[in-house]
């Protein structure tokens, strides 16, 4: 089935892992959207993980979650979807196996000439317990981790908080990461107005999205802090859109710093340098998206 009106020569495709914490919120549906629309990724699998201390059983709530945005896009069964790690890893030197972690470790060890790179928009988790099982995938790889504070200090964080041990042992290991800290992710503010015009005509998959935004909406209603009313944050879509352009002028190569227990930078002098994204283009990555879900659904006509 081809959804747009033009194609992306195979040389310039790229190879791609989803790791998406999907039944916590909303914001992963349409990350996972938007990289199911794109021609320019080639998806490999994708994967349910935990979402911390909300459910004793994040990783199954996240599949079933993947399951049902694959059979509102008509996608099911044609990529693979397995569950990842369903605890934070025990140590920073003990991995926390799953089907996630050892998808990731055949995919990064398959002898193919395009490149992979593997989406986190939750823990790191299965990253680290795949390196630790198998460390060559350290130069099979590229991670894409949306998660941490703001730099320098650093934080508390969502996506952080839920395996600290998983971060640390990442940025100890020499796998090449570019982080989206809460400062850039929280640059992709969306309204409900803007919603309800751009996403909820496009069909069911376009109706489920704004639906489950405006239900989590409702559903936090008595909290004051967030969400802010109709104001909603779409964080975890820069995983997808920094795989089309990397926005090589917005980021930082910054020495990996340690991470501490309550989510602190402690910075490490002499470390290996990571990615790390000031800014995220709204603009492109909001309208490819609108775009590219607006073409699905005539498609689907």
């Amino acid at each position: 089935m081809r959804m747009m009106p033009f194609e992306v020569p195979e040389q310039k495709q790229i190879r791609v892992i989803i790791n998406a914490d999907a039944g916590c919120e909303a914001d992963d549906q349409y990350a996972i959207v938007h990289a199911l629309l794109s021609p320019r990724l080639q998806i490999k699998g994708l994967i349910g993980v935990h979402f911390g201390l909300r459910s004793a059983a994040g990783a199954a709530e996240s599949c079933r979650e993947i399951q049902h945005v694959l059979e509102l896009t008509g996608m099911s069964g044609r990529y693979p979807v397995v569950e990842g790690a369903n605890r934070k890893i025990p140590g920073i030197g003990t991995p926390s196996p799953s089907e996630g972690s050892r998808l990731i470790i055949e995919e990064a060890l398959k002898d193919d000439p395009l490149p992979l790179f593997v989406i986190f928009q939750g823990p790191l988790t299965d990253l680290a317990s795949a390196y630790l099982q198998e460390p060559r995938i350290a130069e099979r790889l590229t991670a894409v981790w949306i998660g941490g504070g703001p730099y320098p200090e650093g934080g508390p964080e969502f996506n952080l908080s839920n395996d600290v041990e998983a971060a640390q042992a990442v940025f100890r290991s020499p796998i090449p990461l570019w982080q989206v800290p809460k400062n850039a992710y929280d640059m992709v503010r969306v309204g409900l107005a803007e919603l309800a015009v751009k996403v909820r005509p496009c069909g069911g998959i376009g109706r489920y999205l704004y639906e489950s935004v405006i239900s989590l909406n409702m559903k936090y209603a008595n909290r004051p802090e967030w969400p802010k009313g109709e104001v909603w944050v779409l964080g975890d879509s820069p995983a997808v859109s920094l795989l089309l352009d990397d926005q090589a002028f917005d980021f930082d190569l910054a020495e990996a710093p340690a991470i501490a227990a309550d989510m602190a930078y402690k910075p490490q002098p002499g470390n290996r340098k990571i990615r790390v994204y000031r800014s995220v283009d709204t603009r492109f990555m909001l309208e490819d998206f609108y775009a590219k879900l607006a073409l699905f659904s005539l498609s689907e006509r």
